[in-house]
């Protein structure tokens, strides 16, 4: 089992430093996602901890985006976050703002999901149901496709991510949409509650 600090520590951190409504739903989003990938690629054992880095790994973007996965490792200490939490946190950025490489399975996943969950997102937006729950991989691979379309998602990010995990591009968006139906609902009513409406 991977040490972790308990979810109501992690939440209260992430509250401390993030209070736009987008930020806390994709760091929800996120972290149900990952919870949701761990127990997919058989690490149910670590799922708390895989959540727990998706609820943190933003915690730091909100007030010092210049400082982004450089300034998450004093804030992580706040709560005593293991090395291994501040490695994986750091490992999104890769690349980016961060040379923290992604090593372990699970920072794979963070790093080539966590954008197209924000693609995913977007693209839900936009569809009359507001919802990613009839959302096909044929439709996310249009828009996809359309680089004007949440252009501040990287679609390169997004690809390298896939090649790191040995995946196709349609195997990694097949899996994060389903992610993102299960949760969704779940998401939704904790950021309703987060928000106090």
């Amino acid at each position: 089992m991977k040490a972790c600090p308990d979810r109501a520590a992690a939440l209260a951190l992430l509250r401390k430093y993030n209070t736009e409504p987008f930020h806390l739903q994709h760091a929800l989003t996120v972290e149900a996602v990952l919870g949701w990938y761990a127990q997919d690629l058989g690490y149910g054992e670590e799922a708390d901890f895989w959540s727990a880095v998706g609820l943190l790994h933003d915690v730091d973007f909100e007030k010092w985006p210049e400082e982004h996965c450089q300034k998450a490792r004093s804030l992580l200490a706040e709560i005593g976050a293991s090395e291994e939490m501040v490695h994986a946190v750091c490992s999104h950025g890769y690349g980016l703002c961060s040379d923290v490489e992604p090593v372990h399975e699970m920072e794979k996943v963070l790093f080539a999901a966590d954008e197209l969950t924000g693609l995913i997102g977007a693209a839900a937006r936009m569809r009359p149901s507001k919802s990613c729950s009839d959302m096909e991989v044929s439709s996310l691979k249009k828009k996809f496709k359309d680089k004007k379309f949440a252009a501040g998602c990287s679609r390169d990010v997004i690809k390298s991510g896939a090649e790191r995990l040995g995946w196709e591009l349609e195997t990694l968006m097949d899996k994060t949409l389903q992610a993102m139906r299960e949760s969704e609902a779940r998401v939704a009513e904790e950021l309703a509650s987060l928000s106090g409406t």
